[in-house]
């Protein structure tokens, strides 16, 4: 099924029961593809709930100058914004980075969801927090070296795709441009540049083809100072040698 990777994302939080995943299943997922640069929310109080089943997505904001600044990625598995069933406006855009699938569920669908498994409900707010935390961990990276700051994005990216089915034991599929790199990291293009250079002669990465490989994870843990903790992935995913806090 479609929503597979949500139920994935989900039991994370703890196992569902048979019943719960059907209830999941049922839900009603109108399903769209959207191109690469283009904005799937665009603000507002929006009237569904926009699930990422494939493809790379971003809630990122315009400053006055044009300049943009991503501030989350939103991976197959996630929810682009809040699960509550009331609208709620964050007040940025939400884009798609890649090409992707989006599943739009009526938030009514998922308020009597909710209602009926309170143990989804706590799972849902499980990924809110989760949400924060990965928040937290951006917000204290700033200001660390830019090849310490997208070394440790490639470490985030690899748990959480890997938790959803989506990444080989140190590979995944990468789509984003340089572009979008600097506007996660908030360098310029130029440095970008320079910066995968550096990772990639230090032995850090390979870049073949779209696919991003991590030949030493441990290595790149340590390079990072990564610790998967703040995930919460159950997956045993922390790789030898990671940090343990």
């Amino acid at each position: 099924m479609m929503d597979n990777r949500l139920i994935r994302r989900l039991e994370h939080a703890g196992p569902l029961s048979a019943t719960e995943r059907e209830a999941l299943h049922a839900l009603t997922l109108r399903t769209r593809p959207v191109p690469a640069r283009t904005d799937i929310e665009t603000g507002g109080a929006p009237q569904s709930v926009h699930l990422i089943l494939g493809g790379i997505a971003c809630r990122y904001k315009i400053w006055s100058g044009g300049a943009r600044r991503i501030i989350s990625l939103i991976l197959p598995g996630d929810l682009c914004d809040g699960h509550l069933p009331l609208p709620f406006a964050l007040g940025n855009t939400v884009g798609a980075l890649t090409p992707c699938i989006v599943a739009d569920i009526p938030r009514q669908a998922m308020a009597d969801l909710i209602e009926t498994y309170p143990r989804i409900g706590r799972a849902l707010w499980w990924m809110t927090l989760v949400k924060l935390s990965i928040t937290q961990e951006w917000l204290a990276s700033t200001g660390r070296g830019a090849d310490k700051q997208l070394a440790h994005i490639f470490c985030e990216l690899m748990v959480r795709l890997r938790a959803v089915g989506l990444a080989d034991e140190n590979c995944f599929e990468f789509g984003l441009t340089q572009g979008d790199i600097a506007d996660v990291v908030g360098i310029s293009h130029v440095h970008v540049n320079r910066v995968l250079q550096s990772l990639r002669s230090s032995g850090l990465i390979v870049f073949s083809q779209y696919r991003l490989t991590i030949p030493d994870l441990a290595r790149l843990h340590a390079f990072a100072e990564f610790d998967p903790a703040y995930l919460h992935v159950q997956d045993g995913a922390r790789a030898p040698g990671a940090l343990t806090g």
